[in-house]
């Protein structure tokens, strides 16, 4: 009985992982900063309404953070007052477990979008935070207790953008990387550990901090960290913190905000007053430098960014259309209208998304969420609906899918929902 039953248990337990696969986001665009997630058992399609909303939160605190979520917790940062905390929920009703101040909100010069803007990078047992006005802390991820702090500005002589900073830091083996901005340390690597300086890279022209996130890539034997500051997409070494290439063609004048898409040895770019961009990292012994292998006019959407799934990338356009466009050659292959100006994720051949809405200012509109198939054949949306509680302010964080579950932040208002199929 015992060894005919073990098989059958073992096929049993198979069956299921096959058929449904959960998994945490830990950090910004997910596990590995693609805006994809490699989750299953998703619903296909949504009931009238949308999916199952199983808790809301009205009162978190403001900001443009999205949130990590690994195992039976969310992390975020928030701001109340004039001051930015981080904060870890339990999923089960976005109860607070502890909250821990990690600096000032930071100055916006110009049109005043005040607030976080960073998602907390999670790992082992710590988790990883950059405040607006350059604080940067490791906590302890059970307690919220600060290991160790430092000040971009004042440690590097940083130089954000003019809405203050908005990366989410990158944890890369023992180094975390992130961008102080200007002319003494434009990225730095840090050891995650205890905060202390790996090294520093003086990027030429001293560029101010864009508001992307670094990502690592692999390209010929040389590993690289890729950020978009303001003068453009850079690339540097990861071992040396050595300045390698730029490419400046989708630069925008006044905010380049969308983390960069790596795909075989190419870097997707698209800004919403410039235009698309791929660029091709070339190898050739100890040269390492960046070729242009197309750049177009469509102006896809900085803010909710793009995502690729397979062959193609998927984004908003400048009209508010979802687009889909060959990676490889940039050819437009439908665009059609949806929610607007969006930002997306993609887990379980579903691309997630969700509308902006309101522009700003006492100006409302409804922020409307679509359920759209990833697919180059056309524009498929398989259900959508308006999210509840949207102020007047654009619902820019990206959504988030994970362990069956879909959150929506919105200023000070947050949202989970079970789009898990199968019920």
């Amino acid at each position: 009985m015992i060894t005919r039953s073990l098989p059958v248990c073992f096929v049993t337990c198979l069956l299921m992982v096959t058929c449904a696969c959960a998994e945490d986001w830990p950090q910004w665009r997910g596990p590995q900063r693609t805006g994809c997630s490699q989750e299953t058992g998703l619903l296909k399609e949504w009931p009238q309404g949308g999916p199952k909303l199983l808790w809301e939160r009205k009162d978190i605190g403001a900001g443009y953070s999205t949130p990590a979520v690994v195992e039976d917790r969310l992390y975020l940062l928030v701001n109340r007052e004039g001051k930015e905390y981080a904060l870890a929920l339990d999923v089960k009703d976005g109860s607070q477990i502890w909250s821990t101040t990690i600096g000032k909100v930071g100055p916006n010069n110009g049109p005043q979008y005040p607030g976080t803007r960073s998602t907390p990078t999670v790992e082992g047992d710590r988790i990883y935070v950059l405040g607006s006005d350059g604080d940067l802390a490791c906590l302890e991820k059970d307690t919220g207790k600060v290991v160790w702090s430092k000040n971009l500005k004042k440690t590097f002589e940083g130089k954000p953008g003019a809405w203050a900073y908005s990366e989410s830091v990158l944890l890369d083996g023992d180094k975390l990387i992130c961008t102080p901005g200007g002319k003494k340390a434009t990225m730095v690597a840090l050891n995650k550990k205890d905060g202390e300086t790996i090294w520093v890279c003086a990027v030429p022209k001293g560029d101010a901090a864009g508001y992307a996130s670094p990502i690592a890539v692999d390209v010929g034997g040389v590993r690289q960290y890729v950020q978009f500051v303001a003068g453009g997409v850079i690339g540097v070494d990861a071992k040396t913190g050595k300045f390698l290439w730029r490419y400046d063609k989708t630069k925008d004048p006044a905010a380049n905000i969308p983390t960069p898409v790596f795909h075989d040895g190419c870097v997707f770019t698209s800004t919403s007053r410039n235009g698309t961009g791929l660029n091709r990292i070339k190898v050739n012994g100890e040269e390492v430098g960046s070729e242009e292998v197309y750049f177009n006019r469509i102006k896809l959407n900085s803010i909710g960014g793009a995502v690729r799934v397979g062959d193609y990338v998927y984004g908003t356009n400048e009209k508010g259309e979802l687009v889909c466009m060959d990676f490889k050659t940039g050819e437009t292959k439908w665009q059609h209208n949806s929610v607007g100006l969006a930002a997306l994720c993609y887990a379980d051949g579903m691309l997630y998304v969700r509308g902006q809405g309101g522009n700003g200012f006492g100006k409302e509109s409804p922020s409307w969420v679509a359920l759209v198939e990833a697919s180059p054949d056309g524009y498929k949306e398989k259900g959508r609906f308006q999210q509840p509680d949207h102020g007047d302010r654009p619902a820019w964080p990206h959504p988030v899918v994970a362990n069956g579950r879909l959150y929506l932040r919105d200023g000070p208002v947050l949202l989970c929902y079970d789009i898990k199929a199968g019920k």
